[in-house]
């Protein structure tokens, strides 16, 4: 059977008299607390089929994640499943042969009849084929601002960006760090893309991350994205911690009135027993272009020589994307269902606003979607040093970024 770490053989247990149980190691990044109580809702329903859900959770983000998820799958000890997010990540793993076909088990679940947007789907599609499972809508444009900070400093809830960061002197003055960001590299880069959506607008951010617009990356519009990400390293000095959920905590204990971040966020708010629209509230993009970017996780299935650990990964690619549990497991997300067929009813105030947008068809795709890799490596690197660096001018990081542009594949 060769080398498979913890993916382990059948476990010998009769279901049904034929069917064997057999564990399957999924990798992913999931390691917050709102997003533990999430994962376990895929494990559950994995679970429930009598198989055995082997967890392979990376702690970090992503970016740690992915070059010890590639290494595996590339050296010959691949995992039965793994986390990527939409987009372009897996490209090279699939066009080398090293991942799973899904084109027939997509064929019989109809997905391509349920799956909302449809460039969900095409992103896990490559010269026809199918190689993923998309299992949620995860769009970093959102705002997070604890109410409790703003009535301490005698002002209402911010409706917008501006009115947000106008506030930013009086919640220093009161000991309250106006923003938090953490020191992770993509969450610089995810601030200012937030930025350049509501500021410079969807059009211009589809044309420099999609259409690699080199004059649009240096022109006057994306002058006041970069004027504003110079703003909120200002309102975010002093924020000293490392990961996302770190900086959510901020927000959520008041410590920080603030945070630009995704909307796993919501995650963790549940966990601590905020109640959206009452302790905290959700600015889709930062109250001025409200969009949702169509981003996300998507797991993919290595190549295995084992029937049954590729009956398994089948059977868990066919949970993943069920009406049950892709409600289940979004409303503890924070996400939303790839599916535009679920009840999601019990969605709280944020997930209402996000939905609403969708419905609207206010979606623009995420920069795993439009760029690739290596060039969004190149930026994440821009920002870290623009956020740590305040000798770094905003005219000076347009023109950098405007060159990364300029030379993206």
């Amino acid at each position: 059977m060769g080398r498979l770490g913890l993916l382990m053989a059948a476990v010998a247990m009769p279901l049904g008299g034929a069917a064997l149980a057999t564990d399957l190691e999924v990798t992913h990044w999931w390691t917050s607390g709102g997003e533990a109580a999430a994962v376990a809702e895929f494990a559950k329903a994995f679970d429930a089929t009598g198989n055995k859900w082997v967890d392979g959770a990376i702690a970090g983000s992503g970016g740690t994640a992915r070059p010890i998820m590639i290494s595996r799958i590339t050296g010959g000890d691949p995992m039965g499943a793994t986390q990527f997010n939409h987009g372009r990540q897996a490209e090279e793993l699939v066009e080398a042969g090293l991942m799973r076909d899904l084109s027939d088990i997509a064929a019989e679940g109809s997905w391509k009849d349920v799956v909302y947007p449809p460039t969900l789907l095409d992103s896990c599609t490559l010269d026809g084929k199918i190689y993923c499972v998309p299992v949620n809508i995860h769009s970093q444009q959102w705002l997070w601002l604890n109410n409790e900070a703003f009535e301490k400093v005698g002002l209402p809830v911010p409706t917008n960006w501006e009115e947000y960061s106008a506030a930013a002197p009086k919640l220093q003055a009161a000991g309250i760090l106006p923003l938090a960001v953490g020191q992770q590299p993509w969450q610089t880069t995810l601030a200012f893309q937030v930025l350049l959506v509501a500021l410079a607008g969807p059009e211009a951010y589809t044309a420099v991350f999609g259409g690699k617009d080199a004059e649009m990356a240096a022109g006057p519009e994306l002058a006041k994205a970069f004027q504003a990400a110079a703003t909120a390293r200002e309102m975010s000095k002093g924020s000293n911690v490392q990961n996302w959920n770190d900086a959510t905590n901020m927000v959520i204990t008041g410590k920080a009135a603030g945070q630009i971040m995704g909307d796993w966020a919501q995650g963790e708010f549940q966990v601590a027993g905020q109640v959206a629209g009452e302790d905290y509230s959700c600015l889709p993009g930062l109250g001025v272009n409200e969009v949702i970017q169509t981003g996300g996780d998507a797991f993919y299935f290595p190549k295995v020589d084992d029937p049954e650990i590729s009956a398994a990964q089948a059977e868990l690619a066919k949970v993943m994307m069920a009406p049950a549990t892709q409600v289940a497991f979004n409303l503890k997300k924070g996400s939303l269902p790839v599916r535009g067929d679920v009840d999601l009813a019990a969605a709280n105030d944020c997930m209402k606003k996000g939905l609403d947008i969708l419905a609207k068809g206010n979606v623009i795709q995420s920069p795993d979607q439009l760029m690739s890799a290596d060039d969004l490596t190149q930026v994440n690197d821009l920002f870290v040093e623009f956020f740590n660096d305040t000798s770094i001018t905003a005219e000076d990081a347009q023109a950098r970024f405007a060159k990364i542009v300029s030379n993206a594949s």
